[in-house]
């Protein structure tokens, strides 16, 4: 087939998924286009045939989402939005004339989809929020709600979703599947240990954290996300790489960082008990922090007191037996369900195709 993919640039994540499915289409006959922005076009371009549009990106401080600066900085791209629009469907859709659309979490691609009469893939994690039963304290829910609603926004219904998720709750129709996560082939590579140091990653300026790693000097911490390489008594602040952030990763004895789904998955396939702390304003984070809470494999950090830090490295044996039993086994993979939608000219997905049509 021919398929169009829509890649979120926002982080890595997304990137790091779609190129492991993309080489897995391409292995199966499939022909690939991909559209993405940011860190999706600068990590797939080398690779795969890649067209850069314009994208959505989350402006952020001290671990605090700015609703204002992100409104102000998305709407200053709405004129490049539109020719991106126009370029796509050109290069995406006269000229290639896909057979399908893959999204994952890039309304661009999606709308083209619903507007050419396309069928229509979901891949990501954020469809838990609107496709997973998943349990919700009171505190939450006003904004499980509203991110539900921007999940809406962002990508119109799908005729299939694949969801990757660590933690297993009940789906909400038949055209929803829960799959493991999809992780780097660098990270299965990898041969895990238990260090003295602590990983520490944070997006951004997250002083807060900061001080409460300082505030205990008889733990090694090695510090990623602060663009800097410097050391601050305890703390080794290293400038990111991927080899460098994966050997600290492999081989710490526990990870401190924000509750971003894809370091948190590859903290779980590594054994490494994680301390997360959400970032404000963000549900999805919220999400993981709260799920992985519920798993026992690691602690929320959430609204947690300045000793949070040490409180969680004193109880590291728990976690760590936690952390060792996988929720993956006997469950279908990625590649497993996204073969069996595409055999015979993607029957399945045109039935589930006529199920939404009828819902």
């Amino acid at each position: 087939m021919r398929i169009l993919y829509g890649v979120s640039g926002e982080g890595s994540g997304h990137s790091s998924r779609a190129r492991e499915v993309i080489r897995h289409l391409e292995v199966g006959g499939h022909t690939v286009r991909v559209a993405s922005y940011d860190r999706g076009y600068r990590n797939l371009k080398d690779d795969f045939e890649v067209m850069e549009i314009e994208g959505l990106s989350i402006a952020t401080s001290d671990n605090r989402v700015s609703l204002v600066r992100t409104f102000t900085e998305n709407l200053a791209r709405l004129p490049e939005g539109w020719r991106s629009v126009r370029e796509l469907r050109r290069w995406g859709l006269r000229e290639f004339e896909p057979e399908l659309v893959i999204t994952d979490f890039e309304p661009m691609s999606g709308y083209l989809a619903r507007h050419q009469h396309l069928p229509l893939l979901s891949i990501d994690n954020q469809h838990r929020m609107r496709y997973m039963q998943f349990p919700c304290p009171e505190e939450l829910r006003r904004e499980a709600l509203l991110t539900e609603s921007v999940v809406r926004l962002m990508v119109p219904r799908p005729d299939a979703a694949l969801v990757t998720t660590f933690w297993f709750g009940e789906v909400k129709n038949e055209r929803t599947f829960l799959v493991p996560p999809i992780l780097r082939r660098e990270v299965l590579d990898l041969s895990a240990s238990s260090g003295e140091h602590v990983l520490v990653y944070a997006t951004k300026s997250f002083e807060t954290l900061l001080e409460r790693l300082r505030a205990l000097p008889d733990q090694a911490f090695r510090v990623y996300g602060f663009g800097e390489a410097r050391q601050e008594g305890h703390l080794t602040f290293r400038p990111f790489s991927t080899e460098g952030f994966l050997a600290d990763l492999s081989s710490a004895r526990a990870v401190v960082a924000t509750a971003g789904f894809t370091l948190m998955t590859e903290c779980l396939a590594l054994g490494k008990p994680l301390l997360a702390f959400p970032m404000e304003g963000q549900f999805e984070q919220a999400l993981n922090a709260l799920l992985l809470a519920e798993s026992g494999c690691g602690r929320d950090g959430r609204g947690a007191a300045d000793g949070v830090v040490g409180e969680f490295l004193e109880q590291l044996e728990g976690y760590a037996a936690a952390v060792a039993h996988s929720p993956y086994e006997g469950r279908a993979t990625i590649f497993d369900h996204l073969d069996r939608l595409l055999a015979d000219d993607a029957a399945e997905l045109h039935r589930l195709r006529e199920v939404r049509r009828q819902s």
